[in-house]
């Protein structure tokens, strides 16, 4: 069960570092009174968080298969 979960979170971290924007419009979107489209700081951001996510997740996948 925990391999489902490490491959999960891969999943959100490879979303996260390919289509930030798509993140900003499912999770920011809501809370602005202007639209419009995310900042580069956010893209940056949302980007290095997605890189940190899906290295977490394939390392604990990859553990967990190997010592499982």
């Amino acid at each position: 069960m925990d391999i489902v979960l490490a491959i999960a979170i891969a999943v959100v971290g490879a979303a996260m570092l390919i289509n930030p924007e798509g993140v900003y419009r499912f999770t920011e979107s809501w809370k602005s009174n202007t639209p419009g489209e995310p900042s580069d700081l956010y893209i940056r951001r949302t980007r290095t968080g997605g890189g940190l996510l899906l290295a977490a997740g394939a390392a604990g996948a990859i553990v967990l298969a190997v010592l499982g």
